[in-house]
């Protein structure tokens, strides 16, 4: 994720001598929307071409601006190029906190008439929308929801270990973990990213502390809760669950832990719910070739990670409207529907028809609309959604270190944090 606001724009724009004439682009004409987006997966690829029909049928003209690269960076690197050489697109794929502080910028399109129009404001969950304004104004549209505090399983591997369920608790899980482990199989399925350890800690966190511990420590960054008792049970338990995990995970990208419990390799992942995704690009069926639950401990909560499309400042009207109506479509329940289907996550616009989506993702869906109610929807602090940049790399530099040295206490760890969280 870019972090922009220690140097401004007006600075870095002395700095960047590759911009437009290397990508050979021009500003979006009347009626033209330029879209930057890293959607180069099958699925995602397919999405976007929908997307692209919504808008030819509008009459518009779509310019489609796809850089490769799973998390973001590349096209994060272009976009910053773009706009310093003061050449935007029309819409950036940008997401969490970054989207403030591109706001902050005053580089980014006031969308409030859109989502006045399209009741923008009824269809999502307050903290959803909140994300994607700036001083009280829409800059951004969502596009969906991914839960992260998900548990994979396998149930072929469940049923030979004797395991009856997916476990509900940590003595559950744990239980359930020795069992597989006495089968000679690997109780979880675990990859080396930093990201992929945070996934694991921060549903740890939540499942052992609750919402209101999850917030304050991960989200607020609250002094009293990373020091707190509370803690250090999350890092003891977050601990043990390496114990499950095999040598060999070190430096495995998450789809290859994943299919170790596609194959029946291993018995559980904690992942958020883009693993479903491989499993249905597998062919596997929800229920029967693989299992899915909460984390455990975190039935009645939902940590999300949110797909979004800031706009740039346009000084073209016909490119605003088209702005516009590339904003309405994206939230219209069309391709909701048909991107959420592709991307195995769940639309962000509440009141969604679900008859074509599968188990797991109702679920979801009914825990995405009841925790919006509760307070138990929270921002996933390891995909950008919760903290600044700064703060975020460094908290996960020591959930990691933690993960991968067995030297580092419970005690340090925590003093760590606690100073990682002052990171600004």
């Amino acid at each position: 994720m870019l972090k922009i606001s220690s140097m401004r724009l007006s600075k870095l724009a002395s700095a960047v001598l590759v911009t437009s004439a290397a990508l050979s682009a021009v500003s979006a004409g009347a009626g033209e929307v330029e879209v930057l987006h890293y959607w180069t997966s099958g699925g995602e690829a397919k999405s976007a071409a929908e997307l692209k029909k919504i808008m030819q049928a509008k009459g518009h003209v779509w310019k489609d601006f796809a850089v490769a690269g799973g998390g973001g960076d590349n096209a994060a690197t272009l976009l910053k190029s773009r706009v310093v050489s003061g050449n935007p697109p029309s819409a950036g794929q940008i997401k969490g906190p970054a989207i403030q502080e591109w706001a902050a910028e005053g580089v980014l399109a006031n969308l409030d008439a859109t989502a006045k129009a399209e009741k923008w404001d009824s269809l999502l969950p307050k903290v959803v929308a909140d994300v994607m304004k700036y001083k009280g104004s829409y800059v951004a549209v969502p596009v969906n929801v991914h839960r992260v505090n998900w548990v994979w399983a396998n149930p072929e591997v469940l049923r030979k270990a004797g395991v009856v369920g997916m476990p509900k608790t940590y003595d559950e899980f744990f239980a359930a973990a020795d069992k597989i482990k006495k089968v000679g199989l690997i109780a979880v399925a675990h990859g080396g990213q930093n990201w992929q350890d945070f996934t694991t800690f921060e549903s740890v966190a939540l499942g052992v502390g609750g919402v209101k511990f999850y917030h304050e420590a991960l989200v607020a960054l609250d002094p009293k809760a990373i020091g707190s008792d509370t803690m250090v049970k999350t890092l003891e338990t977050f601990r043990k669950i390496k114990g499950y995990t095999d040598a060999a995970a070190p430096g495995r990208d998450w789809n290859l832990a994943t299919a170790m419990v596609m194959k029946g390799e291993a018995g559980f992942q904690f992942m958020g719910d883009w693993a479903k995704g491989e499993f249905m690009a597998a062919g596997k069926v929800p229920g029967k070739d693989f299992l899915c639950a909460a984390a455990p401990g975190t039935s009645n909560a939902f940590t999300f990670n949110v797909d979004s499309f800031a706009m740039f400042k346009l000084k073209s009207p016909d490119a605003q409207k088209a702005q516009g109506d590339l904003a309405a479509a994206i939230m219209g329940p069309e391709f909701q529907e048909v991107f959420n289907l592709n991307k195995g996550s769940i639309p962000v616009r509440l009141n969604m028809k679900l008859d074509k989506f599968d188990d797991c993702a109702k679920l979801s869906s009914k825990d995405f609309v009841d925790t919006a109610k509760s307070g138990g929807l929270q921002p996933s602090v390891a995909h950008g959604m919760a903290i600044s940049p700064a703060a975020e790399g460094a908290i996960k530099d020591v959930v990691s270190q933690f993960w991968n040295d067995n030297k580092i206490t419970v005690a340090d760890a925590q003093k760590r944090l606690l100073s990682a969280a002052s990171t600004k």
